[in-house]
């Protein structure tokens, strides 16, 4: 890694997200709806980056081996979206050991609960 490269703002211990892993009730709609229905999170997040429409994601989120890799490819490109610093392998650690922390972490960083992230041409 370039010293001398820009380093990704965010609270102490965020590794450049903006929200620490455990911090999931800096958002207390995404830390309810995760804990709740993660399925949901999960989904929405995974269409705002791309990956997919939400529902046939969160219908993923139920099908083992096939729901890790997509969340790791999810994790990664809002890694990758956000210059944040990682690897496919610690977002698989993470995921595994602490999955509805990482997911309302990748759902913060999304934000994927606001109005102003939701799609408004769905009919």
């Amino acid at each position: 890694m370039d010293p001398s490269a820009p380093k990704p703002e965010g609270p102490i211990g965020a590794g450049g997200w903006k929200n620490h892993l455990f911090g999931c009730f800096n958002n207390f709609q995404i830390a309810i709806t995760t804990f709740l229905l993660p399925f949901v999170t999960f989904g929405t997040t995974a269409e705002a980056v791309g990956e997919g429409n939400c529902i046939v994601c969160a219908a993923a989120f139920f099908i083992p081996f096939f729901n890790c890799y997509e969340w790791v490819k999810i994790r990664g490109k809002i890694r990758e979206m956000r210059g944040i610093p990682g690897t496919p392998t610690q977002d698989l650690v993470i995921i595994l050991f602490c999955s509805y922390c990482a997911l309302a972490q990748e759902a913060q960083e999304m934000d994927t609960q606001s109005p102003s992230a939701q799609s408004m041409s769905r009919a």
